[in-house]
């Protein structure tokens, strides 16, 4: 079985970033099938563009733009391309990162996809920083990724301990959140007060819901702006924002910058 080392990914990289021992790639995928194998450091793939399909011992993930999976070191998978252009971004983190933080790698064994939107807008935010490459980039990409163990170690650590609704409002907001969404209905769908859940939604999603919805909405964007045929108000209307100007402004408050701004990164 193959063993890649720091920086090596299968296909084209058109970039690599040493960030004090991050290891950030930006590649096109060009193997249709891609055996298995397994990286000597823990790292994220994030799907940026096209479409790729991943298994590993437990699952398969069927993965389009805007997919976040996190590896673990040494866990093997392998890969399968369909048609078309694929670009992904990666962070590899070697075990002395972990180590130096004291950040605990109990709760981050094998290979997992991270659906919760406020973690992938973290990504969005490195992968923005790694395109910026200024002297605040570096500080900038440590402190994110930091953030985003810590939410990953929140979420698996408290996992057992949520109760039914949270998982079924999880799924239901991401059918969802494109539709004009109402509290009660939605209450009573879970059959739970509204009360109840306006109190505990933040405990279990660390926002409240109109955040979470939003946060969910730029997620699903940021997948479709690489896409240079639609306009901002197509992307904005199949978001379920109301109109451009809404989508703009949610865009820069949770991104920093303009979508047609994110849109240049891109190319």
């Amino acid at each position: 079985m193959n063993t890649l080392r720091n920086g090596e990914f299968f296909g084209q990289t058109n970039e690599t970033l040493d960030f004090d021992g991050l290891i950030i790639t930006d590649t096109e995928y060009t193997h249709p099938y891609v055996d298995w194998h397994y990286h000597e450091n823990a790292y994220f793939t994030f799907l940026l563009q096209g479409n790729v399909i991943e298994g590993n011992k437990k699952e398969i993930y069927e993965c389009s733009a805007g997919t976040l999976l996190y590896h673990h070191w040494e866990d093997p998978h392998y890969n399968i391309k369909p048609d078309g252009f694929t670009r992904g971004f990666h962070i590899e983190i070697p075990r002395k990162w972990f180590e130096a933080l004291h950040i605990s790698k109990d709760n981050l064994e094998g290979s997992f996809n991270i659906k919760n939107p406020a973690l992938k807008l973290l990504m969005y935010k490195i992968f923005k920083e790694s395109k910026t490459n200024d002297n605040a980039s570096e500080t900038a990409t440590h402190q994110l990724l930091l953030n985003i163990f810590h939410q990953l170690s929140d979420q698996k650590s408290h996992s057992e301990k949520k109760p039914a609704w949270v998982k079924q409002i999880d799924e239901l907001l991401r059918e969802s959140y494109t539709e004009k969404l109402n509290l009660t209905e939605i209450s009573n769908s879970l059959n739970i007060h509204p009360m109840h859940l306006s109190r505990d939604f933040h405990k279990y999603f660390q926002c409240n819901l109109g955040e979470y919805i939003r946060k969910l909405k730029i997620s699903k964007s940021l997948s479709i702006l690489p896409v240079n045929e639609k306009t901002l108000t197509e992307v904005a209307f199949e978001c379920g924002f109301a109109d451009q100007s809404h989508f703009i402004r949610c865009f820069k408050e949770n991104m920093g910058i303009t979508p047609l701004k994110y849109r240049k990164i891109l190319e």
